[in-house]
């Protein structure tokens, strides 16, 4: 989709306020950004809106095309996926569908090319979580997005640590 046919203006991030991200993923795609803005604004505690879903697709061509792997992407992704998933925020819009589904595309890809050479714990942890949301099978990912101190944690409490 073209960005002159997304109503910018109608878009709502995470705290369902209208929110553009298009500032904030150009410094990115121009190596002068911050992820901190996207995670503040696309997501707050479980909630999402439909500038998320339209962010999906630049943060896939951000992840693609980083000259270093950055787990961010990959973990904002899938944040953004789990709640989506969760009935309580907007479904996806018919006219972002095509290019959300896209999007999920190259980041699976580009999960699956950097995997053998990731050694970062929350690398892999985000690009895992992408496999695991990829299959459609999101409770293994949300396992996957946990760090291994939190699974380990949860293992404890069930007499399994």
């Amino acid at each position: 989709m073209r960005d002159e046919d997304i109503p910018w203006s109608e878009l709502q991030g995470g705290y369902k306020l209208p929110y553009d991200p298009r500032p904030a993923l150009a410094a990115l795609e121009a190596g002068t950004g911050s992820w901190h803005e996207l995670w503040e604004e696309l997501h707050h505690q479980g909630d999402v809106g439909t500038a998320s879903y339209v962010a999906v697709p630049r943060i896939a061509d951000i992840a693609e095309t980083a000259v270093s792997p950055d787990w961010n992407p990959f973990s904002l992704a899938v944040t953004i996926e789990e709640a989506r998933l969760d009935t309580r925020n907007p479904p996806l819009p018919a006219w972002v569908v095509e290019d959300y589904g896209a999007a999920w595309v190259k980041l699976f890809g580009t999960a699956w090319r950097l995997l053998p050479d990731a050694e970062n714990e929350e690398l892999l942890a985000a690009l895992f979580a992408v496999l695991a949301m990829g299959k459609r099978l999101p409770f293994l990912a949300r396992m996957a997005h946990l760090s291994e101190w939190e699974r380990g944690e949860m293992l404890e409490e069930v007499g399994w640590g």
